[in-house]
């Protein structure tokens, strides 16, 4: 069984991708396996927290024995936070092929302002996804793939394919759409967060994307786009 860990921040394209992921024949899908893990370590206030706690475990080792004992599927995809990975020990990330997906902070943070309203750095997950990078390409001796979500939007079929490539996986051209509305899998949060993908039937633009960042927020886009420029260096392109 091939493990794909997609390491993302919010607002970046992830819940879609894992959408995608979710239309191949071959593949089971798990939505932020370490959510509570992170509420509950951080401390930190989330809409539905005390639903989430409730509906998952937030023991890692319960959850990584879950992950690696499942059996009958050929891929599992993660769908994983960067910022999740809190307080844990990563030594499985060397048993699992990590993929690192970004964006563009200015849009990132003016989507995601719209649900927290004064984001940290911890809450965007950029640095901890060039830590985890770096964490990955040290231990692994291997630089990791890195997809931007405006490279996924411009050609989805041609970014995908490329994708399955470096995966080492096989194509479906079921990836590119999904039918509207959530899925079984989604986690209890999803109704505060999956809103647009929820309405959407494939990958594309929002209107919503071309949002003004608020100005409280402009010091947070100029320290988190250093991050997202050196990730960005690694990322496939069209």
């Amino acid at each position: 069984m091939k493990i794909i860990n997609l390491i993302s921040g919010p607002r970046n394209l992830s819940t879609a991708l894992m959408y995608s992921f979710n239309q191949r024949p071959d593949t089971v899908v798990i939505d932020e396996p370490f959510y509570a893990h992170y509420l509950i370590s951080t401390g930190i206030d989330h809409p539905s927290r005390k639903e989430t706690i409730n509906s998952m475990s937030s023991n890692i080792n319960e959850i990584l024995d879950s992950i690696f004992s499942m059996k009958n599927t050929k891929v599992l995809f993660l769908k994983n936070m960067a910022h999740h990975h809190h307080n844990i020990d990563l030594f499985f990330l060397k048993k699992m092929t990590n993929l690192f997906l970004i964006r563009n902070p200015k849009q990132l943070i003016a989507s995601f302002a719209q649900v927290i309203i004064n984001p940290s750095m911890k809450d965007i997950g950029l640095k901890e996804s060039w830590d985890l990078f770096n964490y990955v390409s040290n231990s692994m001796n291997k630089t990791p793939i890195v997809l931007d979500s405006a490279q996924i939007l411009k050609d989805p079929k041609k970014l995908l394919n490329k994708l399955c490539d470096n995966l080492e996986i096989d194509f479906y051209n079921e990836m590119l759409s999904w039918p509207r509305g959530g899925i079984k899998e989604d986690g209890v949060w999803a109704k505060h967060w999956y809103k647009n993908v929820h309405q959407s039937t494939g990958f594309m633009k929002q209107k919503t994307s071309k949002r003004e960042l608020p100005k409280h927020c402009e010091a947070l886009y100029f320290d988190a786009l250093k991050y997202y420029n050196k990730l960005s260096k690694n990322s496939l392109k069209v």
